[in-house]
Parts: C-alpha cells; sequence; structure tokens
C-alpha cells in the first residue's frame, strides 16, 4: 500500500527515511504481536516472522510492487511507461528504497524483541 511520500527525500536519504517508518512501524507492531501471541504460546520467532512480514505488508509493499511491475510488466508503448513512473516517488532509486524497508522491518522486529525481555545475550551466544 502507497502511503504519501512526496515529503521523502531522494536517494539514500529517502532509503533511510522508508527504512525508519518500517522500523517505528515493525516495533509497534511487535507490541500488538507480542500481547496476542504470548497467549496463543507462540515463540518468539513466530512473533518476530508475523511482525516482519506484518510490517513490510504495511509499509513496504507499495514499493516492492512497483519495483517487480517495472522489472516484469510488458510497457507497450512510451506514453504509458512515463504516466507510470510519474506516480512513482523517487523510481530511480526505488530498489535502495525496498532494501532499506526490509532492514528497518528487520531492526524493528529484533527491538521490539529486545524491549519486551527477549534473551538477546543467549542469543548471541548460540543458547
Amino acid at each position: 500500500m502507497h502511503y504519501d511520500q512526496s515529503w521523502m527525500g531522494y536517494g539514500l536519504i529517502g532509503g533511510l527515511e522508508a527504512g525508519g517508518i518500517s522500523a517505528v512501524a515493525a516495533l509497534l507492531l511487535y507490541m500488538v504481536v507480542h500481547a496476542f501471541g504470548r497467549r496463543q504460546g507462540w515463540s518468539p520467532l513466530k512473533m518476530i516472522s508475523i511482525t516482519f512480514l506484518l510490517s513490510l505488508l504495511l509499509t513496504a509493499s507499495g514499493d516492492m510492487w512497483d519495483l517487480f511491475y517495472f522489472n516484469y510488466a510488458r510497457m507497450d508503448s512510451i506514453q504509458f511507461l512515463k504516466a507510470r513512473l510519474a506516480q512513482v516517488h523517487d523510481p530511480d532509486n526505488i530498489g535502495q528504497r525496498v532494501f532499506w524497508e526490509l532492514i528497518g522491518a528487520m531492526v524493528g522486529a529484533g527491538l521490539g524483541w529486545i524491549l519486551r525481555g527477549g534473551d538477546w545475550r543467549g542469543a548471541l551466544r548460540g543458547d
């Protein structure tokens, strides 16, 4: 789903802003998923995975769709391509923006797990 990206920067700055939005959304979603998943007996990995996918659905799905569409859709005319590109914010760096949205969603979900008392020291040791 596309959200209003007209205020966002271009290039790396826009990618980092999109990643930050994904991170905040994932952090908030983890709190909701944790409250629900704890009652269901879900493992922390299941809660992190669900949070990651939901945050991508909410924040990055529009950019991912545009990236997929421009790579695989048939463009029958130059006018159609120009009209479609005009609807996209910063089409030159859409891949970079999707990358940072993926990273942001993972960081936000992991940070949510850490803030909710995740055993991050044990995970780093391999326990």
